[in-house]
């Protein structure tokens, strides 16, 4: 079991400028407006509001629409201020919202699922909707006709959703832990490949471009980096939160990675420095140091009189050791180990203190976060959570 985390008093935090309250219910997701001290925020109470900031300093509703079911999820394009609301009953609706954002007009529905729709992507190059679903279907529509294009069943409900206009790429990821690559055409999709690497469900993924990796939370606490574009298969795993990941978000000028979790954390990782996959684990029926064997050695522990051990494994080497050659614990940073796990002895002695500086900060932002959305312009964070509040916080003092 990995210790808990025990982060280091900081001088640089993130400064929180304002709580937004007044939803009745869950706010499932919420956007920053760019060029605009705004919020457009849709809830489980049924509701799609879009916050402005007033003279006063609060943020008051300048749209209140009451939606025909729970919202869901929702995607927002500046460029058009179309705005695309998945709802639990398994519609698309389309809105495009005035410049001055005081008026929210309809354009279309679409019939996508056949239950709540759990995440939703126009996509402008394209006139695209993606979607995915609880019935396990991943959809795409035009966004001009209307008319649904193709579908992909999938194996488990998926809950992580992003795409690569370059390669329309789609990546999906689902609650089996599962994550599968589809390549787009007009009107059909080849699967190319899927992976695992989470012992549970994947809870959210963010897709870097321009580096392109793929990045993947999950309810099992950790965050895996994934390196699509390099096409050798490496896998970064980053341990940093208590309570499964609920969101991710990529500051690409920074090379910055933000994911926030059901324990209430920030963790802002730098991304920008040389990681290091973690070993696959060892099997032995003794220790990998002293040669003691394990309980279920039946033979050895009677050939040598000895009381079978139980089995650890070094986080650094991969090697399995008893608990007596692991008694040291240690931070390993660059392998994504930010709070101190176990060791064997003899790498516990060669790990330097330069290879146990920190490569990631954290944050308690005081509710249960459940969405992010990161305005890298102007460097402010969203954070909604189950406490129904969002947050909005300056987190130019960490990602700069």
């Amino acid at each position: 079991m990995a210790a808990e985390i025990q982060p280091q008093p900081l001088t640089r935090k993130p400064i929180l400028l304002q709580r937004v309250e007044g939803s009745q219910e869950v706010v499932n997701m919420a956007v920053i407006v760019p060029k605009e001290e705004g919020v457009i925020s849709v809830s489980e109470d049924r509701t799609v509001r879009v916050w402005l900031k007033r003279d006063s300093g609060q943020y008051w509703p300048s749209i209140f629409h009451a939606m025909p079911s729970p919202c869901s999820c929702m995607s927002f394009n500046p460029e058009t201020r179309r705005l695309s609301i998945g709802l639990d009953n398994g519609t698309i609706s389309e809105f495009i919202l005035s410049e001055d954002y005081n008026k929210m007009t309809p354009v279309k529905n679409y019939q996508a699922h056949q239950s709540r729709v759990t995440m939703v992507l126009f996509v402008l190059e394209l006139e695209w909707v993606l979607s995915t679903g609880q019935d396990k279907l991943f959809a795409w529509h035009c966004s001009e006709s209307g008319q649904r294009l193709g579908c992909y069943r999938t194996s488990a409900v998926a809950s992580g959703l992003q795409f690569d206009v370059e390669t329309r790429h789609v990546f999906i990821g689902d609650h089996s832990g599962q994550v599968t690559i589809l390549k787009l055409e007009q009107e059909n999709c080849t699967l190319l490949t899927s992976f695992r690497g989470h012992t549970g469900g994947v809870t959210a993924l963010c897709w870097d471009p321009v580096q392109r990796v793929l990045f993947s939370g999950s309810s099992d606490h950790s965050v895996i980096m994934w390196d699509i574009g390099g096409r050798k298969g490496t896998a970064i795993e980053l341990q940093g939160h208590n309570d499964k990941v609920r969101a991710l978000s990529y500051a690409q000028h920074t090379r910055q990675l933000i994911s926030c979790g059901g324990d209430g954390g920030i963790v802002v990782w730098n991304m920008d420095v040389e990681r290091q996959e973690t070993p696959e684990w060892l099997d032995s029926d003794s220790c990998q140091k002293c040669d003691q064997p394990f309980f279920w050695n039946f033979k050895q522990m009677w050939d040598n009189k000895k009381i079978g051990l139980r089995q650890h494994h070094c986080r650094k080497c991969g090697k399995a050791v008893c608990g007596k050659c692991s008694s040291k614990r240690s931070s390993i940073p660059l392998m994504g180990f930010e709070f101190e796990v176990r060791v064997c002895d003899s790498c516990h002695e060669a790990i330097t203190d330069e290879e146990r500086a920190p490569t990631a900060t954290f944050h308690d932002s005081k509710h249960n976060i459940v969405h992010v959305h990161f305005d890298a312009t102007r460097g402010w964070l969203l954070t909604s959570g189950t406490d129904k509040v969002i947050k909005l916080w300056d987190m130019t003092p960490i990602v700069s």
